[in-house]
């Protein structure tokens, strides 16, 4: 029975180390359709992420502008 159980905890060990080995199959290529589809969201991305940029350096400019440059602590005086 111990020899069974042994016989068993060597196998199942051969068998995790192989498994650690594996590599997976290389994914397939992509077609030109798929590269365009993935180049037009990029741009969409950035294009959007400038626009969100722009409107918080408008944000930041009209509160300057607001309190004219003042610190926070001249403001309280």
């Amino acid at each position: 029975m111990k020899k069974a159980l042994a016989v068993l905890a060597a196998g199942m060990m051969i068998g995790a180390i192989g498994a650690s080995y594996a590599r997976l199959p290389a994914a397939p290529a992509k077609t030109d359709a798929e590269k365009a589809a993935e180049a037009d969201k990029a741009a969409a991305a950035k294009a959007k992420e400038a626009a969100e940029l722009g409107k918080a350096q408008d944000r930041a400019v009209a509160n300057y502008k607001k309190h004219k440059g003042v610190s926070m602590d001249a403001r309280k005086k």
